[in-house]
């Protein structure tokens, strides 16, 4: 019996690729459940702490960081994002762009002046509670509340609906961005 060894050979026609398992280069863009609350987490500790930074070190350095946030979240480095914030209006409701995400964020935009920052609101926690995930492959969704807590103690509770994907370092990107505040029959 022929004994085998880690290393394969494929061969396509008359072209032969030989690959040993130290090698072999493995590409999953697969999702898993644990990263999706990862990322989720990761977003509301970073809403607390552009929130403190404003307080701290004011507009420009809260300004930074979420630039930074936005850049390590959202997926703008691969297209438009989908993105519709809580607190938005006609004619400037959705956000596909990154200087859009940025002004609904800490606000200071001309072009933008409906925006007051929604990350400068003095948030001092965030969680999210999620009804439901569907991941399917390199795509997971996700829809629940999140809920943010300010400085007095009160709490504002948002219906968000996010879908993640990921890029192509395997680091999980905000696509889809979704929030609304729940209905309130009158």
């Amino acid at each position: 019996m022929m004994k085998r060894t880690l290393s394969a050979a494929l061969v396509f026609g008359s072209l032969s690729f030989a690959a040993s398992a130290s090698e072999a280069v493995v590409v999953s863009k697969a999702i898993t459940e644990a990263e999706v609350t990862a990322a989720q987490q990761a977003w509301c500790a970073a809403l607390v702490d552009i929130s403190a930074t404003h307080d701290r070190d004011g507009q420009e350095a809260a300004k930074a960081l979420a630039g930074d946030v936005i850049d390590a979240a959202y997926g703008y480095q691969m297209g438009v994002v989908l993105f519709k914030p809580t607190l938005t209006v006609v004619p400037q409701t959705f956000r596909p762009t990154r200087e859009g995400a940025l002004a609904y964020f800490v606000g200071g935009d001309p072009a933008f002046p409906n925006d007051t920052g929604f990350a400068l609101k003095g948030w001092t926690d965030c969680s999210i509670a999620n009804n439901a995930v569907f991941i399917t492959g390199d795509s997971a969704t996700t829809m629940g509340n999140v809920s943010i807590t300010a400085k007095d103690g009160s709490v504002t509770t948002v219906d968000k609906t996010w879908q993640f994907v990921k890029d192509d370092a395997g680091a999980l990107r905000i696509v889809l961005h979704h929030s609304s505040l729940p209905y309130t029959a009158q």
